[in-house]
């Protein structure tokens, strides 16, 4: 992360020694796919234990079986995920481990070959989204470009800022202040800050295609 200050609408993971000896798995060229895909998942499912912390609560007593009374907590309210395909596809299963019985909604967005803008393909998304909480799931955070654009689908759907948080392994710098910059209100839940973006807009250090590293399509 260097010298980098994320501003304070982003949540990094805390950078245990088990944390680190993960993301140094999946960051290494030579993981093979099945490693890849396990410790991928172990992260992913730190993450959603993470962001689920960022989610109103409201004390509730409880009754044990030896009749005596718990003072704990309950979740106050509703959530669902929304994964940006492909890649964000792979973190559903994390939220299904979370959350029983989960609603989860899909957004494909790719770059317009005309205007190199991300466009909008596909969406489906729970009816009643506008009144759940939303994590949206996409490992990597680059340019912002895809978030943005995934972000403002969510609002068109009646979705606040404010219950939106966005889950993913790792960001750049300059996905971030995209981010944060148009929706200052949404929350960030992330495992790792890199350096930055290289020329060709992928973050270094990185781990490479997410996508294609766990859905095994790399080519040759």
């Amino acid at each position: 992360m260097g010298s980098y200050k994320p501003p304070q609408q982003v949540v990094v993971l805390d950078p245990t020694a088990e944390l680190r000896s993960l993301m140094s798995i999946i960051r290494n060229k030579d993981t093979h796919r099945g490693d890849f895909i396990f410790y991928s998942d172990r992260v992913i499912r730190f993450l959603v234990e993470e962001a689920l912390n960022h989610l109103p609560f409201v004390e509730k007593t409880i009754v044990t079986p030896t009749g005596a009374k718990y003072d704990g907590l309950a979740f106050k309210g509703q959530i669902c995920g929304v994964s940006i395909m492909r890649a964000g596809e792979a973190m559903e299963q994390g939220l299904r481990d979370c959350c029983r019985s989960v609603r989860i909604g899909k957004i494909l967005i790719q770059r317009d070959e005309e205007t190199a803008m991300p466009k909008l393909y596909y969406a489906k998304l729970p009816q009643d989204i506008a009144d759940r909480f939303c994590l949206l799931l996409d490992p990597m955070l680059a340019t912002g470009g895809s978030a943005n654009k995934a972000i403002e689908v969510l609002l068109s759907n009646g979705v606040k800022e404010e219950n939106i948080l966005f889950v993913n392994l790792i960001c750049a710098p300059e996905g971030i202040e995209k981010v944060v910059g148009k929706y200052p209100k949404i929350k960030i839940v992330t495992a790792e800050i890199d350096d930055g973006l290289d020329s060709n807009k992928f973050i270094v250090p990185g781990l490479g295609d997410f996508g294609c590293r766990y859905f095994g399509t790399l080519e040759n």
